[in-house]
Formats: C-alpha cells, sequence, structure tokens
C-alpha cells in the first residue's frame, strides 16, 4: 500500500512540475497591410526657372496600416519616393530615392523636380519626359516593404546655370602626378612637355572630355588655363577614396586620387552637373 502512494504522489509532483514548467510562448505574426494609395494634388506639373521656388506638386499617400496578430503595428513606418522614367520600371541606378521618416504628404518645388529630372535622371532641358512616381513603405531595417500604385506625369525640364561655373577660357587641361609627367614634371604650370595630350576637348559650354594615361596612385587638378592656377578644380576632400572613379567637384578644391592602376582612363567632367567620371578603358 504504501508503495503504490508513494508512487501516486510521484505521478502527481511530475505532473505539477511539468505544467509549472511549460512556457506560455506568445509570437507576435506578421498578417498584411494595405499598400499605400499615392495621389497629386495635380495633374501637370509646371515647370519654369523664373518661377522655381514655386510648387511643382503635392504628394500624399494613406498610411499602409500594418497588421500584426496583436493588431495595428506600433512601430514607425518610413517611406521611400522614386523617380524614373516611364518603362525603366524603378530599375534605373540613376532614379531618384528619397527617404521619408513617418509624414504622409511631401511638397516638392519646381526646382526639386528639375534637379530630379537634371542632376539624378540626366535628362535633357526643354523636352518632354514621361516620369513616374511611387511610394514604398516599410518598417523597422526596411522590412515588410509595401509599394503604392505609381503616377504619372509628362514634365520638360527647364535650362538652369551651371551648377559649377565652367572655365571662362572655353579650354580645360589636366595637371599633377598621376599624368604623363609623372611626380618630376607633373604639376609643371605651364605644361612643359605633354599639353595635347593632357588637353580636355570641349564637347559643349558645360561638357569637357579626355582620354589619357594615368599613374597609379597619383594626384591631378584641373586647371583652366595652361600657365595659370586662377581657375581650378578638384575634389572637396583631399584624395578622397570615394571619388577615385568620379562623384560630385568643386571650384578651387583638393587633389584628387587617380586610380589606384596605370593605364588609360576617360574622364569626363559635367559642368552643369557639378559632376566628373574616371574610366578605364
Amino acid at each position: 500500500m504504501k508503495n503504490i502512494l508513494k508512487i501516486l504522489l510521484f505521478s502527481f509532483t511530475l505532473i505539477i512540475t511539468l505544467f509549472s514548467c511549460k512556457k506560455d510562448e506568445h509570437k507576435d505574426y506578421f498578417e498584411g497591410g494595405t499598400a499605400p494609395v499615392l495621389t497629386a494634388d495635380r495633374a501637370v506639373i509646371p515647370m519654369s526657372y523664373a518661377t522655381q521656388g514655386n510648387v511643382a506638386v503635392k504628394l500624399s499617400w494613406t498610411n499602409p496600416n500594418y497588421q500584426f496578430t496583436t493588431g495595428l503595428s506600433s512601430q514607425d513606418v518610413s517611406y521611400l519616393l522614386e523617380v524614373d522614367t516611364t518603362g525603366a520600371n524603378f530599375t534605373n541606378p540613376n532614379r531618384k530615392q528619397l527617404g521619408i521618416a513617418s509624414d504622409l504628404s511631401i511638397t516638392l518645388t519646381q526646382a526639386d523636380v528639375n534637379d530630379y529630372l537634371l542632376n539624378q535622371l540626366n535628362l535633357a532641358v526643354n523636352v518632354p519626359h514621361n516620369i513616374e512616381f511611387r511610394i514604398t513603405a516599410s518598417l523597422v531595417n526596411n522590412s515588410v516593404p509595401i509599394t503604392s500604385n505609381v503616377l504619372k506625369f509628362t514634365i520638360t525640364p527647364y535650362v538652369i546655370p551651371p551648377k559649377i561655373t565652367p572655365p571662362s577660357t572655353n579650354t580645360l587641361f589636366i595637371v599633377g602626378s598621376a599624368t604623363p609627367g609623372g611626380s618630376t614634371h607633373g604639376w609643371d604650370n605651364p605644361i612643359s612637355q605633354t599639353v595635347s595630350v593632357q588637353q580636355f576637348t570641349r564637347v559643349s559650354a558645360t561638357f569637357y572630355t579626355i582620354t589619357l594615361p594615368l599613374i597609379g596612385g597619383g594626384e591631378y587638378k584641373l586647371i583652366g588655363s595652361n600657365g595659370s592656377w586662377n581657375e581650378q578644380w578638384s575634389v572637396a576632400v583631399a584624395d578622397d577614396p570615394t571619388k577615385i572613379y568620379g562623384g560630385d567637384f568643386v571650384f578651387n578644391g583638393q587633389n584628387c586620387l587617380a586610380p589606384p592602376t596605370s593605364g588609360n582612363y576617360k574622364i569626363d567632367v559635367d559642368f552643369q552637373r557639378g559632376k566628373f567620371t574616371v574610366t578605364p578603358q
């Protein structure tokens, strides 16, 4: 009898222990959301340099109302506005992408839109272009993105003064230790040896190009007149490693760093956009 009681007591204790040790696990699962509805306050976007400070368009969108098993999400929702040409399906690497913290609208000036078209998408001025806008909502770390409908406009960007004033001489040269003159004569100004090799071709009033051999790891600057330092262009930070193959440039900046490998390179300088590129040939 005592053995039976001991067995019953042990079994009861074991059951109580198992129940007390069992955790009531509760997981919060994503159940979905509603795609934001993107709308605009106008069907036609006005564009003019004379009224560049005026509103071009106000874009608004609805809250995606992220749903979890515990109810509506309490996390902050962020948004990404994308602007691209029709047909690119928002895959263009040059498309404009603008992060927006938590607002449900944004007002763009004519100058904003014109900058997106000219300096981001690199579109021609005074020509109508088919442009698309969309909004993508997401939670923390860009999780569970939900994309809106697409709004389409025909927009004609206007001419603006160049972002960087081009050479007054209508000429452009490259000097520095990265040029064929090397560390010995590369910084000579006037250029002492290979003037024709170091002179850019003027494609337009704001665009210059050159193809020449560069010495890997050397430095260089651009000058407007052979024999003068009055007009010179380069990068804002000396030997900026992020600008080896191009980017923004400034007037009267610091030395540019050439690519690490010696060889022929094509350098394009766009004063309209204030950008340059360095491409291996």
